[in-house]
């Protein structure tokens, strides 16, 4: 059944981590940056939790095992169990485990994470394509994984093996910039074979079944700083969602967002998750939140009034999306995004 088209950042009269029970938090961009807390987190997450809201981190990154994710965590002062992560490598191993018999090899193409994944489920990590795999498996190893490693791979699917790819992430951040994710990888060894792998994580839907199944939300709330991997996860799993301005997302982009980027709720940093969300309101031809309203002309966007920056954004993407459809807003935003510093 198709979802209808969101027009309007939604509001709430109640605190998010009242109104959801579980919140499936993102990491880089959304905890942390650079392996370091942002700003606001740890208290927020600190509150969330006291309150009754069970967190959760979940990550595209396959190469870390829950256990260091949590103690990496825990050291930042967000006191974190194993069983509160969930990666991509879980869920690209619990597809595997469907399609192959138990006990099976599967070729790992990647770091830790994944070999951890698999033996969780049951399955033998093996080495080479000459090892007899019934499954290959792809997932970020690191800035060290060589280019032997991806030969491999592609003996193995080119000869007719099922390929699996935890994510397909073309970038992945790093303490110097942007660095080639496991899509780059993936990409490799497609140019080679010319076959399709099979991909688990986000925004794709195995990843949110994982997710629940190994959380056990009833009411959940996606927390997440892009658009195309939080957000779209959440709208593919039917599910609402939080997009936090402390990662790769701006504000321009938000406005252009099609209805799968949409996210339900928009806020600064995860202070939002401890706060009810203001109200978006049809006024006359435009949208009013807070002292702001906002309006679509031929070309342009345009915002009057003043106020808090962040409801003169809301109001702003009401006018955007209402405008576009089911489409992308192409409208001219920038002076009014200028207007609130954003």
């Amino acid at each position: 059944m198709s979802q209808a088209v969101r027009t309007r950042p939604e509001g709430s009269g109640q605190p998010l981590s009242e109104a959801y029970d579980t919140a499936l938090l993102d990491l880089d961009g959304v905890v942390y940056a650079g392996g370091q807390a942002i700003a606001h987190a740890v208290d927020s997450l600190a509150v969330a939790r006291s309150g009754g809201m069970h967190l959760a981190y979940v990550t595209n990154n396959a190469l870390r095992t829950p256990d260091t994710v949590a103690g990496h965590l825990t050291e930042l002062g967000i006191p974190t169990g194993a069983d509160d992560v969930i990666t991509s490598a879980q869920a690209v191993a619990r597809l595997i485990s469907e399609q192959v018999p138990a006990g099976a090899r599967v070729l790992v193409i990647g770091g830790e994470g994944l070999r951890v994944a698999l033996r969780e489920r049951g399955l033998v990590p093996v080495e080479s394509a000459d090892d007899d795999p019934a499954a290959v498996v792809q997932g970020y190893g690191g800035p060290d994984l060589t280019w032997g490693r991806f030969a491999e791979a592609s003996y193995a699917v080119a000869r007719g093996v099922p390929w699996f790819a935890s994510n397909t992430d073309l970038t992945i951040p790093s303490g110097r910039g942007i660095a080639p994710g496991n899509g780059a990888a993936v990409e490799v060894v497609r140019i080679a074979t010319g076959k399709e792998p099979q991909v688990a994580g986000k925004p794709l839907p195995p990843m949110h079944r994982e997710t629940i199944l190994r959380t056990g939300a009833k009411r959940p709330l996606v927390v997440g700083d892009r658009l195309d991997t939080d957000i779209e996860g959440a709208f593919n799993g039917g599910v609402d969602s939080l997009l936090v301005l402390t990662g790769v997302t701006d504000a321009a982009q938000l406005l252009a967002a099609p209805p799968r980027h949409r996210p339900t709720y928009v806020d600064a940093d995860l202070r939002g998750l401890l706060t009810g969300q203001p109200e978006v309101t049809a006024d006359g031809d435009g949208f009013r939140c807070g002292g702001f309203t906002a309006t679509a002309r031929a070309d342009r966007l345009e915002l009057e009034g003043d106020g808090e920056a962040l409801d003169g954004l809301r109001a702003l993407c009401a006018a955007a999306w209402t405008a576009a459809g089911d489409g992308s807003c192409t409208l001219d935003g920038g002076k009014a995004l200028a207007r609130l510093g954003l």
